[in-house]
């Protein structure tokens, strides 16, 4: 970015872009291999990234496998009572199934698959994720043991008797949902611009090596929701990489946009819905929405 002037103005249009969503919004979407040329809107803030952090959980278990720690074919039995809640993958299976470490990372980024990425979890352990963490300088990203810590603290922050009651709770626009909820202090959170950094660094393979980068980019080329940050990119020619997370109101993308004449942004945008209805497609679309209107301010072409 150049000049004050240029940058509080698309500020200003992603503020507006976000209101008439009906969404608070952060962003921060920067060219690949250069950086310092971004669009921000509020990047150091961490929130809540529900499925985000499973990008970090990723990094992790591919280093200990470069280190000869994991073995990445190593079968995992998953049973009944290891089903953790979500809506996709083993999460909505009924029966044992076995499956390797490394497609359970697949899976996990693929498809969110919650179960997956809590055996992940536990078989590549807090410390490892930390140390991806610390050396990528991502300082105020915090896992607190995923998907099963957010959802246990979440009952105990609503009050409630069960998980389900508690998602209730919170889908409910009549009731008040405690601030706890979506503090980033007790859960699974991070800041746009630490998710930014840890994409840059699998996408130029610093965070691990060349192979594992390139597995990272694969699994998370694979994704299949276009809703979000590939919906303001729906062309053939423009490659969409990224992660969803949702938790309550707050619906998120992580990725990297790769353009037809080779050039690649990170672009993270986390929001906040006003309205704590499950489904609200302008929530959805304006993650790709406030992506594209940032690369095309750093592609100079903003308004033609």
């Amino acid at each position: 970015m150049s000049g004050a002037r240029r940058e509080g103005g698309v500020q200003r249009a992603l503020r507006e872009m976000f209101a008439d969503a009906g969404v608070r919004g952060w962003l921060h979407v920067a060219e690949l291999h250069r950086p310092e040329a971004c669009v921000t809107l509020d990047p150091a803030e961490p929130v809540p990234v529900g499925s985000v952090y499973k990008v970090p959980v990723m990094a992790a278990f591919c280093r200990l496998v470069d280190a000869g720690a994991l073995d990445p074919r190593r079968p995992v039995t998953l049973g009944p009572a290891d089903r953790m809640p979500g809506p996709t993958g083993i999460s909505i299976l009924r029966d044992p199934v076995t499956v390797s470490l490394r497609d359970l990372v697949a899976l996990m980024m693929s498809v969110s698959d919650n179960t997956a990425a809590d055996a992940v979890l536990q078989r590549v352990g807090g410390p490892a994720v930390d140390a991806v963490c610390r050396d990528t300088g991502m300082r105020d990203t915090h896992i607190f043991g995923g998907v099963a810590t957010t959802l246990a603290r979440l009952v105990k922050e609503t009050g409630a008797e069960s998980l389900g009651a508690a998602m209730e709770r919170m889908a409910d626009n009549d009731a008040t949902v405690p601030s706890a909820v979506y503090d980033p202090v007790s859960k699974a959170s991070a800041s746009p611009a630490d998710m930014a950094r840890l994409l840059r660094a699998i996408w130029t393979g610093t965070v691990a090596s060349p192979d594992s980068c390139a597995f990272m980019r694969e699994v998370m080329g694979r994704q299949p929701w276009r809703h979000r940050l590939a919906a303001g990119f729906p062309y053939d020619d423009v490659k969409v990489s990224g992660k969803t997370g949702t938790f309550g109101a707050m619906r998120h993308e992580a990725g990297v946009v790769e353009l037809a004449d080779g050039s690649a942004y990170t672009a993270v945008v986390f929001t906040q819905a006003a309205r704590a209805d499950s489904v609200l497609p302008r929530a959805d679309a304006v993650i790709g929405a406030s992506a594209r209107l940032a690369v095309e301010e750093l592609r100079g072409t903003a308004g033609t």
